[in-house]
C-alpha cells in the first residue's frame, strides 16, 4: 500500500503539472516548438547525477551561466519549475526505504514548503543584480558543503534517533524552513539537511526521506508561483523535465556503482568559478549604477 504522504504528493504533482500545462499556452509564446538537444541534455545529466547524490541546482546554474541559455535573474525560477517533477519522481523511488517518525517527517516537510512559498515571493521581486549576488553566495555555500562531504568518509549506519520532539523539533523546522526559502534562489537542500539531522542526534540516513520529501513537496508549490509570475524560461525548464525524468530512472535502475569522487571535485571547481563570475557581474552592475547616480 502506498504511503499516505505519497498519495498527497501525487495529487500535488498532478495539480502542478496541469497548472503548468495550462499556463504554458502563454509562457511558450516564441518561435521554438520543442526543447533543444542542449536543454534536454542538461535536464538528463543534472538529474541523473542528482539521483546519485551530487545535486542538481549548482550544476544547472553553472551550465546555464556558461552557455548563456537562461538570463541570470530567471535561473532560480527555471530550475525550480523544470526540476520539480523529476524530484517528485525521486521521492516516489526513495521515500519509504528509511524509517522516520511521522511527526518529524511531516513537520519538517511542512516547514520547508512554507519557507519556499515565502521565499519565492521575495525572489520574484528582486532585481537582476541582487539575484546574481544571492545565487553567487548560494553557489559558494553549495561548494562548501560539497567540499565538506568530500573530506569526510561516507556516513555509515550509526545509532541515532528517528525523530525529534519539543525544542529540537521546533529548531529543526525553523532551520529547514529557512533552507526551503533559500532553495528558491538556488541553495540545494541535501547537504545542509544531512548536517542538520546529524547535529540534532538523528541517524544520518534519516536525512534522505526528509530531504527528498521536502524538495518534492516544496518545489511544485514554489514553482507554481514562479509560473504565475512568469519569472522563468519555459523551454529550458521543459528540457529539464523531459530530459530529467529518464535521467532519474536510468540512474536509479541501471547504475549499480559509479565512482563520483573526481567528478564531484570538478563540480566544486566549476561552481566556484561560476559564483565568482556571477558576483563580479553583479558588482560591475552596482558600480555602473553608482556612477550613473553620481552623474545626476
Amino acid at each position: 500500500m502506498m504511503d499516505p504522504i505519497l498519495n498527497v504528493l501525487a495529487v500535488i504533482a498532478v495539480a502542478y503539472g496541469g497548472y503548468w500545462c495550462w499556463r504554458s499556452r502563454i509562457d511558450r509564446a516564441s518561435g521554438q516548438r520543442v526543447p533543444s538537444s542542449g536543454q534536454l541534455a542538461i535536464g538528463f545529466g543534472t538529474n541523473f547525477f542528482d539521483t546519485l547524490g551530487i545535486g542538481n541546482f549548482a550544476p544547472t546554474t553553472a551550465l546555464y551561466r556558461s552557455t548563456r541559455m537562461v538570463p541570470d535573474e530567471l535561473i532560480p525560477g527555471t530550475m525550480n519549475v523544470g526540476h520539480a517533477l523529476p524530484v517528485v519522481l525521486m521521492a516516489f523511488l526513495f521515500i519509504g526505504h528509511v524509517e522516520v517518525e511521522s511527526l518529524t517527517l511531516y513537520s519538517m516537510i511542512g516547514a520547508a514548503v512554507l519557507g519556499a512559498w515565502v521565499g519565492v515571493g521575495i525572489v520574484a521581486r528582486l532585481p537582476r543584480h541582487k539575484i546574481q549576488i544571492g545565487m553567487a553566495v548560494a553557489l559558494l555555500v553549495a561548494a562548501g558543503f560539497m567540499v565538506r562531504g568530500q573530506m569526510q568518509p561516507a556516513a555509515e549506519s550509526v545509532a541515532g534517533s528517528l525523530g525529534l520532539a519539543g525544542g529540537a523539533l521546533i529548531a529543526a523546522c525553523v532551520v529547514i524552513g529557512a533552507l526551503g526559502a533559500l532553495m528558491t534562489i538556488g541553495v540545494g537542500l541535501y547537504a545542509p539537511c544531512m548536517v542538520l539531522v546529524s547535529m540534532l542526534g538523528m541517524n544520518p540516513k534519516a536525512a534522505f526521506p526528509i530531504m527528498m520529501g521536502a524538495c518534492a513537496f516544496l518545489m511544485p508549490v514554489a514553482s507554481a508561483r514562479f509560473v504565475a509570475t512568469g519569472k522563468y524560461r519555459f523551454w529550458p525548464a521543459l528540457g529539464l523535465t523531459l530530459g530529467g525524468i529518464p535521467g532519474v530512472l536510468i540512474a536509479y535502475y541501471l547504475v549499480e556503482s559509479l565512482s563520483l569522487y573526481w567528478l564531484k571535485w570538478l563540480v566544486v571547481v566549476v561552481v566556484v568559478v561560476t559564483a565568482v563570475w556571477m558576483l563580479s557581474s553583479a558588482l560591475r552592475h552596482s558600480g555602473r549604477r553608482a556612477l550613473a547616480e553620481g552623474d545626476t
